[in-house]
């Protein structure tokens, strides 16, 4: 089977420059983007994601994301850590748009309903068709993710607990080389 295509930082840069100049949702997309980039969240987490999953009761943004079972693949738990970039690009969203705090879940299409999976993927295959990247798909940012720690010199045993993968050669396999 054919993998995801791996981005590079100019490709990334291309697609956020594309959602900035052409996208009515912009701040939502690049949020949706990024996280995925920094965080390495697969899209049925992404449409999964509730407010509340990152924003605590004083409405600062939490350290940590706790998704639940029936959040992930897999029906485990785990636990993301949001980097500064991941904090930053929130951040901005929350700002561009301050109805998002009442919002249930995070992203929400036009019609104020939750993104589920189908739908999200569709709007990314969109995304990078419009740009122009060839061999990109909605698992294109955690590939990326993943091989950018890699890369880094993180331990894939590390990698694997950070993205929810109970094999490290299922974790192997994401890498590119």
């Amino acid at each position: 089977m054919k993998q995801a295509k791996v981005l590079n930082e100019k490709e990334l840069k291309k697609i956020l420059d594309f959602i900035d100049a052409f996208d009515r949702h912009a701040e939502r997309n690049r949020a949706m983007v990024l996280l995925s980039y920094s965080c390495g969240l697969r899209v049925s987490e992404l449409a999964s994601l509730r407010v509340s999953d990152i924003v605590n009761a004083e409405g600062e943004l939490n350290d940590v994301v706790l998704l639940t079972a029936e959040q992930t693949k897999g029906n485990d738990s785990r636990r993301v850590f949001l980097n500064k970039r991941a904090k930053a690009t929130l951040s901005r969203y929350f700002k561009a748009n301050t109805s998002v705090i009442q919002q249930c879940y995070l992203f929400e299409t036009q019609k104020s309903m939750r993104f589920n999976t189908n739908a999200l993927t569709q709007l990314l295959t969109r995304l990078y068709e419009r740009v122009g990247i060839v061999g990109a798909t909605s698992h294109s940012m955690r590939r990326t993710y993943i091989t950018k720690l890699s890369t880094s010199g993180v331990s894939v045993r590390v990698i694997a607990e950070l993205v929810g993968h109970k094999s490290i050669q299922t974790t192997q396999r994401y890498i590119d080389v």
